[in-house]
Order: structure tokens, then sequence, then C-alpha cells
């Protein structure tokens, strides 16, 4: 179906224009930085487009406080959902940063491949990755989402979040089977996410990849919530449970040292 928008072309199908509107967002935010504020007739002629166009985009970031609207003078600034976004920037950088010589170290030590991961909209994602002189790997895991219950960083999460946050994160994205070892009976894994939490580890035997095999353990902040995974992964024919005592303690030093970092101390 064509757009109704003067500045949609006719014919665009739903994604063009989807990433056509964002772009346009991004552009108002960007003149509104610049600016400090803005009313619609002056962003519709620097963007070249239709007011009609700046003023539905203004009031879809309305919604999330992207942006407000002054009403004394009736124009735009940026909102404080801006900086709700901002401040989450500095504390993933600095983790990424501090964690990054522990994740080589871990690397080097157990000849595997390391990941840091945090949890993000109900997945897994990995930030960092450092690769050991063994590892087989070449998929660069880094920014991908990967699903909570098949990787042992997201049963680190899953393990540390309140039994109702979980429970809703797993209605919303599912127990998808990713490979024939994947969990996909709630039961099943909520088992063994009490072991997770026990043990403080986490455990995936080909559940997301056949023939890989994972440990993870989590990262705590200064005040002891669970605010990453480091993990260890590598191919299952090597990376068996025989192995796995000594590579449990590496990853826990591990784990501790970037918790300390990042202001954790034990009590």
């Amino acid at each position: 179906m064509a757009s109704n928008d003067p500045d949609v072309p006719k014919g665009a199908n739903g994604q063009a224009g989807g990433v056509q509107s964002v772009d346009r967002a991004l552009q108002i935010l960007d003149i509104l930085s610049r600016d400090g504020h803005a009313g619609v007739s002056d962003i519709a002629e620097e963007m070249g487009v239709h007011k009609s166009t700046v003023f539905r985009l203004l009031e879809s970031l309305v919604g999330p406080e992207m942006v407000q609207q002054n009403t004394g003078r009736g124009k735009y600034q940026l909102g404080f959902g801006i900086l709700r976004l901002a401040a989450s920037i500095p504390a993933r950088l600095s983790l990424v940063r501090e964690a990054r010589p522990i994740l080589e170290d871990l690397a080097q030590q157990s000849k595997e491949t390391v990941n840091l991961a945090v949890l993000r909209s109900g997945y897994a994602v990995n930030v960092d990755q450092a690769l050991g002189p063994s590892s087989l790997a070449t998929h660069d895991w880094v920014g991908g989402l990967t699903p909570l219950h098949a990787t042992s960083s997201g049963k680190v999460f899953l393990a540390a979040l309140p039994a109702d946050e979980r429970r809703r994160i797993l209605d919303e994205v599912g127990l998808s089977a990713r490979t024939p070892r994947t969990i996909t009976d709630r039961d099943v894994l909520e088992k063994q996410l009490l072991d997770v939490a026990r043990n403080g580890y986490a455990e995936t035997s080909e559940e997301l990849e056949i023939g890989l095999n994972a440990i993870a353990v989590p990262v705590f902040n200064h005040v002891g919530a669970v605010i990453g995974s480091v993990s260890i992964s590598g191919p299952a024919f090597r990376f068996d449970t025989a192995k796995l005592p000594g590579l449990i303690t590496s990853l826990r030093e591990a784990g501790l040292q970037i918790s300390a970092k990042m202001g954790y101390t034990q009590r």
C-alpha cells in the first residue's frame, strides 16, 4: 500500500519508509542538539520536507521523551529520554575498557575464546571478545544478540533476575530450539538456573551451536548487581568436563577481577 506521507516516494515499501523515518528522526535530534530548540517550520525548512512530516516525527519522539515541547514558545527541545540513553553509555564503555586486559589474559591462559556480554532487551549481547592461541573461532560475536536460554552468559543473566522479570522475558522471547540439545522446557531451565545461582557459573553443551561448549560467570557492580558476564567457549571435542574445574577457577578469578574494577567488594 502506498504511503499517504507527501514526502515518501510513491510505491515505497514499508521497510524503506521505516528507514527513512528513522533517518529523519535522527536529523531532527541533531538539529535540536545543535540549536537548542526549534519550531516545526524551521526544522521542515532545513530538512526540505513537509511540515506535517516533521510534526508527525516530533510527536513520535515526545512519547519516549526524546524531545519535549516548550509550552511558552511552542518550540521543541531535547528531552530527558536522551539523558537516560546517554547515562548508560559511560558504564558500558567503562566495563569494556576495564575488562579488556583481563579478557586477553584469560584467553591466553585458557587458549580459548573469551567473551564479555551484557543484558539488553531480553538477549545477551557480546560487547568484547578475545581469542586464545588454540581458538578455532573465526566468528566475531561482538554486537550479536544471542538467546538467554541457549548461552552460558544468558543463563547467568536469567539466574540473576527476579522471578517475575525472568518470566516476563521468557514469555516474550520464548525458548526456541537452536540445536537438538537446546533446553526448551521451562521447568528444566528453571531447575538449571537454580544450580547456576547456587554454583556461581553456567554451562552450555552444544545448546547454541553443535560442536560449541561454553561456561560463564557473572560480573558485579559496586552494589553487587550483575551487570555483565564473562564466558569461555571452545569446540566440544576439546572443551570437556575433565578440563572444567581449572577453567572455572580461572574464569571465576577473571570475573572477580573485572567486578573489582567496577567497584564490587566481596562481603
